[in-house]
């Protein structure tokens, strides 16, 4: 039984074939996994004859590895697309010092916030740099590109609405502050 980060591994690799550091550039914008988590797992997806990969050499760099799905992993990558999927973990400090922000002086963690909007704006930038690669004829449903198109409409569409979670809370937090310098 592979992870749930293998199989998202192999079914980028669906699409086309990529080095590890590619892949992991490409998972980014929705599962946090860093260089340390997937080399080793391709290495047991290529041990265990889900991916192949060819040895390219680089002038001045280590040798690439591009890999490649086989034809066991593109069957284990359709099994895995009819289980139901777990249910979404969402691990976000933000969310946890906004359980006790009532303790805090307002000028404290109104940054808190307008640092999030900073991190979201560089985040949606990076998606719609990304989305705007994709052509018109790959956002059709039959594409290998239909994945990305959708995933990154809705990391855009979480984004703007964070967004304006954070324009909320900043105008709250304002207006406490100036109730509370007016007594």
């Amino acid at each position: 039984m592979l992870n749930t980060l293998s199989y998202g591994l192999l079914g980028l690799l669906t699409s086309e074939s990529m080095s590890g550091y590619d892949l992991m550039l490409r998972i980014q914008p929705f599962w946090q996994a860093k260089h340390s988590q997937i080399y080793p797992l391709l290495a047991k997806l290529e041990k265990s004859g889900y991916v192949q990969y060819e040895r390219i050499e680089q002038r001045d760099k280590p040798d690439k590895k591009v890999y490649t799905i086989t034809e066991k992993g593109r069957t284990a990558v359709m099994a895995w697309l009819g289980e139901p999927p777990t249910e979404a973990t969402t691990r976000d400090e933000l969310s946890l010092k906004s359980q006790c922000i009532w303790l805090a002086d307002k000028e404290l963690v109104i940054p808190l916030f307008l640092t999030r909007r900073k991190q979201l704006d560089t985040k949606m930038a990076y998606y719609e740099k990304l989305l705007s690669r994709i052509s018109e004829d790959e956002q059709h449903v039959h594409s290998p590109k239909f994945g990305d198109y959708i995933l990154l409409n809705r990391a855009i569409s979480v984004a703007e609405a964070h967004m304006k979670w954070c324009n909320w809370v900043v105008s709250m937090l304002e207006q406490a502050k100036e109730q509370e310098s007016s007594q």
